[in-house]
């Protein structure tokens, strides 16, 4: 039986995107790398101390004291073993990407939760994304993008975005059917159903698939490493390369204290968020 050509299809698709549409690609990745590169030289302006002020004051209204100590604490060994530089740029590809899901991952959910077509037609496709290793996303945003922290920008959205889209989409759907009804009897819009019904209910769904694709885009940024994106996951590439296993301890654990200070920062925010809307 002769083998389906899946390979050859996916390689001219490629090819075909790259031959005609090669020069906007490349206006696009330079827009965006200029924009990552201006985010990253005003935070490494920014003195050491000041944003770890900042990050406290986050800490302090999202988590209370141990949360502050903890992050004061975590953020003053970061910057001790000299990886400030590497942690700032991690920080930065993280929140971008993460932005850029929540942005397109939040809209898309909730047409998913209110409408059963959409959400029978994106499923699949979320059901792809998500099982893909994440190592394959590398490659067409390097074919497209070329190597640096635009490709691993790519990369990261689409490997970190169905978390927000399903958990929206489940939110809207587990919104009771009585008081949608008690809505539209007197008289709500779609629009006023979905803002001052829908989204507060699922409030708590929609949180927990930001912090879900806040942290599925730090571990892809560090995979992109690979890929020229730099931060904390280049020191982890070197010390494999070079068998430097001190080092690759230090950024492992610049990686984890990360990860666990942007973990309960958003899972603080999102408990102050449905507290501010009980009142």
């Amino acid at each position: 039986m002769p083998k389906f050509p899946l390979a050859a299809i996916i390689d001219q698709i490629v090819k075909w995107l790259v031959e005609n549409f090669g020069v906007v690609l490349d206006a696009f990745s330079e827009s965006c790398g200029e924009i990552i590169k201006g985010f990253e030289k005003y935070l490494n302006i920014v003195p050491w101390w000041l944003l770890i002020l900042f990050f406290a004051v986050l800490a302090w209204k999202a988590g209370g004291w141990k949360l502050t100590v903890g992050t004061v604490l975590g953020l003053f060994f970061i910057y001790n073993l000299k990886l400030w530089p590497a942690f700032l740029s991690t920080l930065v590809l993280v929140l971008l990407s993460a932005l850029v899901s929540i942005v397109i991952g939040i809209p898309l959910g909730i047409i998913a939760g209110r409408s059963d077509r959409f959400h029978w037609f994106i499923t699949p496709i979320l059901d792809f994304m998500q099982t893909m290793p994440s190592f394959v996303y590398l490659i067409p945003a390097l074919l497209l993008f070329g190597i640096g922290k635009v490709p691993a920008v790519f990369a990261t959205v689409i490997f970190a975005m169905p978390p927000v889209i399903r958990l929206t989409d489940l939110g809207i759907r587990q919104v009771p059917v009585d008081l949608v009804e008690v809505g539209t009897a007197f008289g709500s819009t779609p629009w006023q159903l979905l803002w001052k019904i829908q989204l507060p209910v699922a409030l708590p769904t929609l949180m927990a698939g930001i912090n879900q694709t806040m942290m599925l885009s730090l571990s892809m940024v560090v995979i992109a490493s690979m890929i020229g994106a730099g931060g904390l996951g280049a020191g982890v590439l070197e010390a494999i390369g070079q068998l430097k296993i001190g080092m690759g301890f230090e950024y492992g654990v610049a990686v984890v204290i990360m990860a666990i200070i942007l973990d309960r920062l958003s899972q603080g925010i999102g408990r102050s968020l449905r507290t501010e809307d009980r009142k």
